[in-house]
């Protein structure tokens, strides 16, 4: 069997605050991009990097891979349907990158395959400087022929794992961060009650980084975006109530265990009724302290 090379050009629609550093990470690897977003900002400052096109049919026109990077299912299907599908070659692989609802992930590549079109889902874990250091976990869903055929396109924004069949890289996205937003909510409060304490929270990060406490809310959000008072990682809270709402479908849907996840979503839904969706998602921190 031949090794898959790289294509030499892909369609990318969804050029916002991930989307844009992936598409630069492909360009960077010598891919031709031809780029959309239905909002004009993020695609302009793409322009002379991306060849950029007026509609997501545009996108797809004589490439062998699209690549969606969407807000939710929602949008992916509004897309798909307003005009994509219609573009897409037979054999072609068009791969959502979104955090999009496993289900409807699993509808979705049904639909598309009575083209001829494969679905592959490759949501993604690492967030703005992961995608602009080409250093994303990304979970890769879909026939594991399709996968191995965009390991080499996928190396090149991160490192991918091809975790199962279509929809599983959906599923294991919103449970990450259903991981994710609970251990930000378990540290902060712990972090908080150090420091009524009078402890100093540098020195509590330092010890907790070298104990059996740590996690990626001690390791790197605290660190980089609250300490700072920066609350810049990119990634709203808004988004984080979508995926852990997800997350908790799953579990709820598999009368799998789910306290602990149903009372992290009722506290995330109330922080961000207050803090609004377009607030980064460290920012609970901000909403802990009132």
């Amino acid at each position: 069997m031949s090794e898959p090379v790289l294509p030499g050009a892909v369609g990318f629609v969804g050029l916002g605050r991930m989307g844009e550093p992936m598409a630069r990470r492909l360009v960077a690897g010598g891919i031709a991009v031809r780029g959309h977003d239905a909002a004009p900002g993020p695609a302009e400052a793409l322009a002379g990097v991306v060849t950029l096109v007026n509609s997501a049919a545009s996108a797809a026109d004589g490439v062998p891979v699209v690549i969606l990077m969407l807000p939710d299912s929602n949008v992916v299907e509004t897309v798909v349907d307003g005009g994509l599908l219609d573009a897409l070659r037979p054999g072609t692989l068009l791969v959502d990158m979104s955090s999009s609802e496993p289900l409807r992930t699993r509808g979705l590549a049904e639909r598309v395959a009575d083209r001829g079109v494969t679905l592959v889902d490759a949501p993604v874990s690492g967030g703005v400087p992961g995608a602009r250091a080409g250093t994303l976990m990304i979970m890769v869903g879909g026939p594991r022929d399709a996968a191995a055929t965009l390991q080499p396109l996928l190396a090149l924004m991160g490192r991918a794992r091809h975790v199962g069949g279509v929809g599983a890289g959906h599923a294991l996205k919103a449970l990450n961060n259903l991981l994710s937003a609970t251990n930000l909510l378990a540290c902060s409060e712990a972090m908080l009650a150090g420091e009524r304490f009078g402890l100093d929270p540098a020195v509590m990060l330092e010890a907790l980084n070298r104990s059996s406490g740590r996690s990626g809310a001690t390791e790197d959000k605290w660190p980089k975006y609250v300490l700072p008072e920066t609350y810049d990682s990119g990634f709203t809270a808004g988004l984080m109530v979508k995926d852990i709402r997800i997350a908790l479908g799953l579990i709820e849907a598999n009368g799998a265990a789910s306290a602990l996840a149903a009372r992290t979503v009722e506290l995330w839904g109330r922080a961000v009724a207050q803090l609004g969706p377009g607030a980064d998602h460290t920012e609970i921190v901000r909403w802990l302290r009132r």
